[in-house]
Order: structure tokens, then C-alpha cells, then sequence
């Protein structure tokens, strides 16, 4: 099945902790059906210091369920993502504008 969400896409939070945020996908992993956005879920990670890394805490974005996650359209509002045939093409459109993303 096509995926409906991918790396790129402006997505808003729908439940959780950060239920409201709007993000960018930065990565996919469509087996375990989660996401990464930035700036959202965001955990203390604290780094051992190297010769050539400074160590301490540094905030890291972890994965959310995709299930959470909804595409923003032109409007800034959240949407379903439908598949229609454009010619010979498959193409994702928002459901609340029609329009192709």
C-alpha cells in the first residue's frame, strides 16, 4: 500500500502529549508505524563528551505513532490523505481541498 504520510510532509499532532504542534517529517519507519517530526516528542538525551563532541544533555526528537499525526493542507487545517489517478500517475490529494500534494 501507498504510503500516505512521508519524509517532507507538514503534519499536525492529532493526540498526546504535543497534541496541537505542527512539524515537518524528518524520517518514516513504516514498519513499526511511527514517525519522526521535528520539534515534537522531544526527549533529554545526554551525550558522553568526545575529542571532538562537546558532551551533556541535548533535546532529541523520538519517534510518534503515525495513527497521531495528520497532513496539514493549503489551509493550515488537518486532513485525510485520499490516492486518485492523474493519467497514468497515482497521486495523493487532501481530502478537504481536492488538491494534489
Amino acid at each position: 500500500m501507498a504510503a500516505k504520510l512521508k519524509k517532507g510532509d507538514n503534519v499536525v499532532v492529532l493526540a498526546g502529549k504535543d497534541k496541537g504542534l505542527k512539524g515537518q517529517i524528518q524520517s518514516v519507519d513504516p514498519k513499526a508505524n511511527k514517525a519522526v517530526v521535528e520539534g515534537v516528542n522531544m526527549a533529554v538525551r545526554h551525550m558522553k563528551q568526545t575529542q571532538t563532541q562537546q558532551g551533556g544533555r541535548t533535546p532529541k526528537a523520538m519517534p510518534i505513532d503515525l495513527s497521531n499525526l495528520a497532513l496539514v493542507d493549503a489551509n493550515g487545517k488537518a486532513t485525510r490523505v485520499g490516492f486518485r489517478m492523474d493519467g497514468d500517475t497515482k497521486v495523493r490529494f487532501a481530502k478537504t481541498t481536492g488538491d494534489a500534494i
